[in-house]
């Protein structure tokens, strides 16, 4: 049993490796039911009543959508503007700013509502409703992160970084994906504390 699980442990340490997008995939099937768990016990949950179908959403969407998609937004980015220049870094941020971040902001709405089984018409309402209150914070965040990441981590790195960064922002994700779309004003604003 012990050189079982040994042999397994080694087997996937090998493909994290070999196949770095394995890494991130393992990462973000973490990272991402974890800032559920985070924005659940800020909710006032406990392990009594955590919500764990949520949990499993987060995981799913987190490893089998997020991890690959930015792992190729990457690899795109690094072969287009190859140099780690602080100028390669600002412009990598910007076109991630406004090409890969609304992208991944509707994605997120609208297939975890998917997963919460409900209509396509009900997840398009709430990309309309919490899709541009999420990206003006979004739009202040990810592009000082994505530079930092563009010019300072190294290309075998930034899947890993940018799932440490986001533990805290997929925090913000879980909130605004809890929120209803009562709690979300005509100009786009959301309170900081649900009532």
């Amino acid at each position: 049993m012990i050189n079982s699980m040994s042999a397994i442990v080694q087997n996937l340490k090998v493909l994290m490796i070999k196949y770095p997008v394995v890494r991130g995939m393992v990462s973000y099937s973490c990272i991402w039911p974890t800032s559920s768990l985070i924005q659940q016990t800020i909710e006032g949950k406990t392990w009594d009543n955590y919500d764990w179908w949520r949990v499993l959403r987060f995981s799913l969407y987190g490893g089998f959508f997020v991890a690959p998609t930015l792992y190729s937004w990457i690899k795109v980015s690094s072969a287009m503007w190859p140099q780690t220049t602080l100028g390669t870094a600002v412009t990598k941020a910007a076109v991630e700013t406004i090409s890969y971040t609304p992208a991944a902001m509707t994605c997120f709405y609208f297939i975890m509502s998917l997963l919460e089984l409900k209509t396509i018409g009900e997840a398009a309402a709430e990309v309309g409703k919490k899709f541009w209150p999420t990206f003006k914070i979004g739009g202040i965040v990810w592009p000082i992160v994505a530079t930092v990441n563009f010019y300072l981590i190294p290309e075998r790195n930034r899947v890993p970084f940018i799932s440490v960064c986001s533990l805290i922002w997929t925090c913000f994700l879980a909130y605004m994906k809890h929120l209803q779309h009562h709690q979300i004003d005509e100009e786009g604003n959301f309170p900081l504390i649900s009532q």
